[in-house]
């Protein structure tokens, strides 16, 4: 979509706004509202100032200047808003120079999209996530000096076989680890997944399937088409727009925590990927499940620097309660045709055209314009130097000996292990200017902060354990 075609839409569908989106550090979008009388082929010129200060991690108070540069392309009518509202990605900006702002996620993943084509090793990134959540009916949390806990609650809870409702218990409801997928009404949620695929949809996402997880009290998935790696990361953020606001609409409240039910399955993001040279899928080849070499030396350069993606691609606490060793959670980096328990898998495609890479241990905490650059940049330098994976894992990974398993290295087992992986492991994100020093500090200084509340925090957990010691 040209300037012109984002001006005809503002135009024909009577905007009275429009809203200017970006995604901050933690990958959580932001946004301004200007009214359409305020919007010229001049906002795509210049764009649009604002403070740079008031974003965690980002400028100084002496040097806040910043500028929102709308990308026409991504101009969609927002189904949301009570006033049509035409919504608009954007890059943050330097004033000085009118290069991508260092720390900027979206300027990032242009640059590795762009240092892919410099390699020569191909000209297109595609990634596809596979985004899992929740749907609860109410959530409670409090954490303060008097005391700290949680509550969530969902119809569809294993727990409430016993609760008297109003309209009577139904009884019909998935068991722990039973949510996948039985019909309605067991399955109480598909109309309102149904309305999210429908509005992702309007807003130009392409919806494939949606289903409901294995995990009770209302886990849920909606498969979306993959996509070039910004465009994937710019829809990962409207996928989750959409479920948040369907979700508000029907009076349900949704999250992408990876661990949000204890004593059942979290809810992880999946991530395909595949690089393409002049149309061709670089990763169809003759080797181990129709791979390539080259895609073989990419999951070497994942399995090499996988410690330092899980800052990026597993950036929360909770990440870390779904990732843990002896669960059913990807932790061994291994990597199979087929085989679910492993954290790289090899889908099996019809066409070879489709061959890709499957990466099992990122969850949706992610930023996705700074995890997917990370994927890409490590197995970009997987590729460069030839870094095989080892022999492929066809054993079932949760029941290994403890004499094999121990033979297979592991992701982070915590988001400061990962965050100190990032800090000693960066040389492979600095390659071409993608990431730089200065992005990556940051990024650990304000992740570090979250490292340390929760680490100050005690847990109802040690009372049980300590409190009569």
């Amino acid at each position: 979509m040209s300037v012109a075609d984002a001006l005809k839409l503002i135009k024909e569908s009577e905007a009275n706004f429009v809203d200017l989106r970006f995604t901050d550090t933690i990958g959580k979008e932001q946004h301004i509202t200007f009214p359409t009388s305020a919007v010229d082929e001049e906002l795509f010129e210049d764009g649009k100032m604002f403070d740079g200060s008031s974003m965690s991690g980002w400028k100084e108070i002496n040097d806040s200047d910043m500028i929102l540069m709308p990308d026409p392309a991504s101009a969609v009518v927002d189904p949301f808003t009570q006033d049509t509202t035409v919504n608009f990605r954007c890059d943050v900006v330097e004033p000085a120079d009118m290069q991508g702002y260092e720390r900027d996620p979206r300027s990032i993943a242009k640059r590795a999209e762009a240092y892919l084509a410099s390699t020569g090793i191909g000209d297109t990134a595609y990634f596809g996530p596979e985004n899992e959540f929740f749907l609860f009916d109410a959530v409670r949390w409090a954490n303060d000096m008097s005391g700290a806990f949680y509550d969530i609650d969902s119809s569809e809870a294993a727990w409430n076989s016993a609760k008297e409702y109003e309209d009577g218990n139904i009884g019909h409801r998935p068991g722990v680890k039973g949510g996948y997928f039985p019909v309605a009404p067991v399955d109480s949620q598909a109309d309102v997944r149904s309305k999210m695929c429908l509005t992702m949809a309007q807003m130009g996402l392409g919806v494939e399937v949606h289903h409901h997880e294995v995990g009770t009290a209302g886990q849920a998935e909606i498969g979306c088409k993959f996509n070039t790696l910004v465009t994937k990361a710019d829809e990962v953020q409207i996928f989750k727009y959409v479920v948040h606001n369907v979700a508000h609409e029907h009076g349900l409240t949704a999250t992408f925590m990876p661990k949000p039910v204890i004593g059942d399955n979290g809810s992880g993001m999946h991530v395909h990927q595949s690089i393409s040279k002049g149309g061709n899928n670089i990763f169809s080849g003759d080797q181990y499940g129709g791979l390539s070499d080259e895609a073989l030396y990419y999951i070497g350069g994942i399995f090499k620097h996988a410690k330092a993606i899980n800052a990026f691609a597993n950036a929360s606490t909770n990440s870390y309660k779904r990732l843990v060793p002896g669960f059913e959670a990807p932790v061994l980096l291994a990597y199979s045709a087929r085989n679910r328990s492993a954290s790289c898998r090899i889908p099996h495609v019809p066409n070879p055209k489709g061959r890709r890479i499957e990466i099992r241990f990122p969850d949706s905490t992610a930023n996705p314009y700074l995890a997917f650059s990370a994927m890409l940049m490590a197995g970009l330098d997987g590729i460069q130097n030839k870094i095989h994976p080892g022999e492929p894992g066809d054993k079932d990974l949760y029941d290994l000996p403890p004499e094999q398993e121990k033979n297979i290295p592991t992701v982070a087992h915590g988001l400061d292990i990962a965050l100190e992986a990032l800090d000693s492991d960066r040389e492979f994100l600095l390659a071409g200017g993608v990431f730089s020093n200065d992005s990556i500090d940051a990024y650990i200084n304000l992740k570090m902060e979250e490292v340390n509340r929760l680490r100050m925090a005690p847990h109802p957990i040690e009372f049980e354990m300590y409190y009569s010691v």
